[in-house]
């Protein structure tokens, strides 16, 4: 099947279809603060970083969204540990401050339930890649979220990433895909992303009783949630991978 590629820029009015694509990610991974306030804002602000991919038919089958930001500058320099939530604060203080951007940063490549297996999630990321390297930058970073650390949440993420297969790819399929579109690993970014909510939330998004206090395991989880009965709360703070693509 045929699958073509736009910015949002290109086609503002295809906004909803692109809002409203359909996805699998785990209702507590939305309630990110960070990505809240920041990540519609992309499509708003800066549409040419928003491309989506719709299939013979038309419809809206995978997004990939990116941020641009100013990495080489005084107290940045490194990837941040904060990763996915510290980037999208610099991409947008930036973009207030008029700050030259000099690199992109992946913030989500996403494909519809019903269209995956299909390979977009590899065609979203060159595209991506190609975008970039159209508007003048010569690197793409991403904080990756590796897609099969759910099913081990308390292997430590150092471990983890440092597995490789025996062609030298990473074991991770999501690691391998960036991996194979010419990506090294940079850092692990311990605290990524943070959720930090009521037990009835938690129970809510999630469906499990949190009763009880210390880690617990969340389906979709890259590692374990802690949930404290006596303050009445549960945080979830998410490492993800720093990856490095050269273009």
């Amino acid at each position: 099947m045929a699958f073509e590629i736009m910015p949002l820029a290109e086609q503002p009015g295809r906004w909803e279809q692109v809002r409203d694509m359909a996805d699998s990610w785990p209702v507590f991974v939305t309630q990110d603060l960070v990505g809240s306030a920041h990540y519609r804002r992309i499509a708003t602000e800066l549409p040419e970083y928003v491309l989506f991919a719709e299939d013979e038919q038309g419809e809206v089958v995978a997004t990939a969204y990116s941020v641009p930001f100013a990495l080489h500058t005084e107290g940045r320099e490194e990837l941040p540990a904060r990763g996915w939530d510290k980037v999208m604060v610099w991409a947008f203080a930036d973009l207030r401050a008029g700050v030259r951007p000099d690199t992109v940063s992946a913030i989500a490549v996403t494909v519809a339930p019903h269209a995956q297996g299909r390979g977009l999630s590899a065609l979203m990321l060159t595209a991506m890649r190609d975008n970039a390297r159209a508007r003048g930058f010569d690197e793409v970073v991403a904080p990756v979220r590796p897609s099969a650390k759910h099913l081990e949440p308390r292997t430590p993420m150092d471990e983890y990433v440092a597995r490789v297969r025996p062609d030298g790819l990473p074991q991770d399929p999501w690691m391998r895909v960036h991996a194979r579109a010419g990506a090294t690993v940079d850092r692990v970014a311990p605290a990524s992303m943070t959720v930090s909510a009521s037990l009835a939330e938690w129970r809510d998004w999630t469906g499990l009783p949190f009763d009880t206090d210390g880690p617990v395991e969340v389906p979709g989880a890259l590692v374990p949630v802690h949930c404290d009965l006596r303050g009445d709360h549960a945080v979830y703070v998410e490492p993800n991978v720093w990856m490095r693509h050269p273009l």
